[in-house]
């Protein structure tokens, strides 16, 4: 039983094909500047490094920094 919390980057890109596509990063800093972000995704756009199924990369999205806290109330018995 234990409260632990979790931090995500989600990168969303615009595709060629009208869609999205998502990286998330597990346990980005907890500094991380919008600048940075956007560097690194464009550096990937710009790098064709990814080839989704709706097409390539074409813009960046959208950036979200997740926290996720979670209250472990009960552990069952261990047999």
């Amino acid at each position: 039983m234990a409260v632990t919390t979790n931090r995500t980057a989600r990168l969303t890109f615009a595709t060629t094909g009208g869609n999205t596509f998502s990286l998330t990063v597990p346990q980005p800093r907890e500094d991380i500047l919008l600048t940075e972000a956007m560097d690194v995704m464009n550096a990937l756009i710009a790098g064709g490094i990814f080839l989704t199924a709706n097409g390539a990369l074409t813009g960046v999205k959208d950036i979200k920094v997740i926290e996720t806290t979670t209250n472990d109330l009960y552990d069952p018995p261990q047999v």
